[in-house]
């Protein structure tokens, strides 16, 4: 069902755009909109939204609805051109925005029939209005992330039955199902030593080795929404280089967490934990932005990185996520937690510990 406190943020977000119609295509944001899942494959699917309150959705009639959407339907078949029904809806004279992830030869076709003076990019209001949580949204994510730091706890106690890389992310698969995970986030990192320094490395064979350092990056879907955080735990033994850089990227995270919340920039928030690991001289050695809003999809439009001043707002989630990754040495460590920001801080949703590195006793 069209919900529409949504639909009235987004055309008020409109209007500050001077934007007065648009269409939204991704199914992802229909969903955001309609509470409905609709994958089209490759198929047009089409949200029409304009200012003055004309809503259609268009749609091919493979995918008929059953229920009540609280939208106007227009179905067209195999046959039909469906860039040109959609156009009826269109005004003409008007600017219309498109959505980013639109095919070319659906929106190609649109300017050909010239149903819109000007095409701008719609995203950008939906991305916004989603960046911005209500309170149910917020205590899926709680929940999303409750059961992530379940599969942590769980998955941990693995690292050291001897398990290559692959079996150790099938393990986290089997266990994200087991809490009740309904899918992944994205598919989990679980990385012994130099795979874990190596912040683009490929789950493969490896198998972990006393001493190693392990990171475990993973994430699932619960109902509809992401959870994603990050663990760094050691094999049998940590060193006094591995403390170092784990005590360093864990005040990293702190500082970052403490920077977020309203009125700050989200530049502030990775600033706040790059500088600290630059002024630690490992500065080099963190070679990602900071963190990443999150929602129904684990990376969302509203990254935490320097060339990112958005003003943070109440409602948003994202990640805080420093790392640092010493290949040659074969030390990689990164922490990660997931915030919501609160009128006047932040409510950070993932609990499992991390105060104190973890060391897992070795199997023989």
């Amino acid at each position: 069902m069209l919900n529409k406190s949504k639909l009235e943020r987004v055309v008020a977000k409109m209007k500050e755009q001077d934007m007065p119609q648009m269409i939204i295509t991704d199914p992802v944001s229909i969903f955001y909109m309609l509470d409905k899942w609709i994958i089209p494959g490759e198929r047009m699917l089409a949200l029409y939204i304009n200012v003055n309150g004309d809503v259609q959705l268009v749609l091919n009639k493979l995918f008929p609805q059953t229920e009540d959407l609280g939208v106007p339907l227009t179905y067209y078949d195999d046959i039909e051109e469906p860039v040109g029904i959609l156009a009826k809806f269109i005004e003409k004279d008007k600017t219309i925005g498109i959505d980013k992830n639109w095919p070319a030869r659906f929106l190609l076709k649109l300017q050909d029939l010239g149903a819109g003076s000007k095409f701008v990019n719609g995203s950008v209001i939906v991305d916004k209005v989603r960046q911005i949580k209500d309170e149910h949204e917020r205590q899926i994510m709680r929940e999303s992330a409750k059961k992530i730091d379940e599969v942590m706890d769980k998955l941990i106690p693995w690292v050291a039955k001897g398990l290559t890389e692959r079996e150790l992310n099938a393990k986290c698969v089997e266990l994200c199902k087991e809490v009740g995970f309904q899918g992944l986030s994205f598919d989990p990192i679980t990385a012994y030593g130099k795979g874990g320094a190596d912040p683009h490395h490929v789950t493969d064979d490896s198998k972990g080795k006393y001493g190693d350092s392990v990171v475990l990056d993973i994430g699932g879907m619960w109902n509809n929404y992401a959870s994603d955080t990050t663990r760094t735990v050691f094999i049998g033994e940590i060193s006094d280089r591995q403390r170092e850089v784990y005590n360093v990227v864990l005040e990293a995270n702190k500082r970052g967490i403490a920077a977020a919340k309203p009125g700050n920039k989200m530049s502030d928030v990775d600033k706040a934990a790059r500088d600290y690991i630059t002024e630690k001289g490992f500065g080099e050695y963190f070679t990602h932005r900071t963190g990443h809003s999150i929602g129904l999809e684990d990376h969302e439009v509203g990254d935490v990185s320097l060339v990112n001043d958005e003003i943070i707002e109440p409602g948003q989630c994202f990640s805080v996520e420093p790392g640092i990754y010493l290949y040659d040495e074969g030390i990689g460590v990164r922490i990660e937690d997931i915030l919501y920001i609160t009128e006047d801080g932040c409510e950070v949703l993932n609990g499992y510990p991390k105060e104190e590195p973890i060391v897992v006793p070795a199997e023989k």
